[in-house]
């Protein structure tokens, strides 16, 4: 009796462990439900311009705005970002900040980005991004405002896309391997813009994020960018440019200026890019040309004028005791016109930027710069506006 027993506890004790495997197994293979891969991550990005002011005069209206005046404390960025590939194929990313401003109120929450990308292949080298997203115009432009060192986008290729973003298609290619070396330069702290394809290929409005279209011609942009591998080092190279026509809002020009009866103007540039990553020192180097729309203060009109412009940044990283430092070094050059402001408001910027980022945690980023600036930037009201001055410029910088 006492061996039936044994015996048959024994069998007991299988069918519970053959069930249990079972059911792990089960569930192992269980395809997780889409809202089981939304993921949540983000930064915010706080700011003081006002220990060292020479020019309260002296402001960046594309850049950052709590430059000149009576600096305060002020968010630059709160950004949280959603995402996730809710099927093998299909991604999704969408980033509201909720640090807009509208005149002296602050704090307002506005879409970023908000698009999907729609994988053609197994690999998703191929794949179509639908929505709002960032323009494939340079590399500063793509490279994310949590990641880069200066604390604005240089002028010269920034004023081709305010808020580097617009409402498009956009195609991206790139194998599997270079895609995964541009996520590398990410995540590894090497500073890079992200992944945007070895090709990219778009159909955007033109009129730029949040904005409404105001004429049915489309811009058409096309960028060739790839990271090639030098012993130790990478380097990457890339092509863009970009056509279309741009219509100025009338709110944007003032009583007395000449102007198109439509608006409306060519809008066309072409940029190269060369970056050498910081292993441990890099070079980060752009330039364009093009033309677009221009106030001409002789005449009181805004007119199709030439414009070029770019910027060289020397870098470091230096790891000390599981902390990064970044020291670097910035000059950049603009002369033309900028599309989005007040009479597309013509410009001569001239600046020298150095500064450190200490990052002592991943989380924390902290960084100290100073600007030297000499800003010419007319338009109607103020045809005769020359502004030298510097300034320290501080940011504490929470990543999660």
């Amino acid at each position: 009796m006492k061996k039936l027993l044994v015996v048959i506890t024994i069998v007991h004790c299988c069918s519970l462990i053959s069930f249990a495997q079972n059911n792990l197994v089960s569930n192992d293979t269980i395809d997780k439900e889409w809202y089981q891969e939304i993921n949540l991550r983000g930064y915010a990005q706080l700011r003081y311009n006002g220990l060292i002011q020479t020019n309260p005069d002296l402001t960046c209206e594309q850049c950052d705005k709590s430059w000149g005046g009576d600096s305060d404390f002020f968010f630059r960025r709160i950004r949280l970002v959603f995402y996730g590939q809710i099927h093998p194929r299909v991604y999704f990313y969408i980033q509201p900040d909720f640090a807009s401003a509208s005149g002296s109120n602050q704090h307002f929450g506005q879409i970023r980005d908000a698009y999907v990308d729609v994988g053609l292949d197994s690999k998703n080298e191929f794949r179509f991004r639908v929505g709002q997203s960032k323009v494939p115009f340079g590399f500063e432009n793509m490279q994310s405002s949590q990641n880069r060192l200066t604390l604005d986008r240089n002028d010269g290729l920034n004023s081709a896309v305010r808020n580097e973003r617009d409402l498009g298609i956009f195609f991206y290619w790139a194998p599997k391997k270079i895609r995964e070396r541009f996520s590398m330069l990410v995540k590894d702290g090497y500073k890079g813009s992200g992944d945007y394809g070895v090709l990219g290929l778009g159909v955007y409005n033109g009129q730029t994020a949040n904005l409404e279209e105001l004429n049915n011609k489309k811009h058409i942009v096309a960028r060739l960018a790839y990271p090639f591998e030098i012993g130790t080092q990478i380097f990457e190279a890339g092509i863009q440019a970009y056509t279309g026509d741009y219509t100025i809002d009338s709110k944007q020009i003032s009583e007395g200026v000449q102007h198109r009866e439509d608006n409306t103007y060519i809008d066309q540039r072409f940029a190269v890019s060369a970056i050498l990553y910081p292993k441990p020192f890099g070079i980060q180097a752009e330039y364009n040309f093009g033309k677009g729309p221009e106030f001409n203060k002789v005449s009181n009109s805004i007119e199709v004028q030439n414009l070029h412009g770019g910027y060289l940044t020397l870098n470091a990283m230096l790891p000390i005791n599981k902390q990064l430092i970044y020291p670097f070094a910035k000059v950049q050059y603009y002369n033309g016109g900028k599309k989005h402001e007040l009479d597309a408001r013509s410009y001569e910027v001239k600046e020298l930027e150095l500064g450190v980022e200490w990052q002592p945690y991943k989380s924390i980023e902290l960084v100290a710069m100073y600007t030297f600036s000499d800003r010419r930037y007319e338009d109607f009201i103020n045809p005769d506006n020359h502004q030298v001055g510097s300034l320290l410029r501080l940011q504490f910088q929470v990543n999660f």
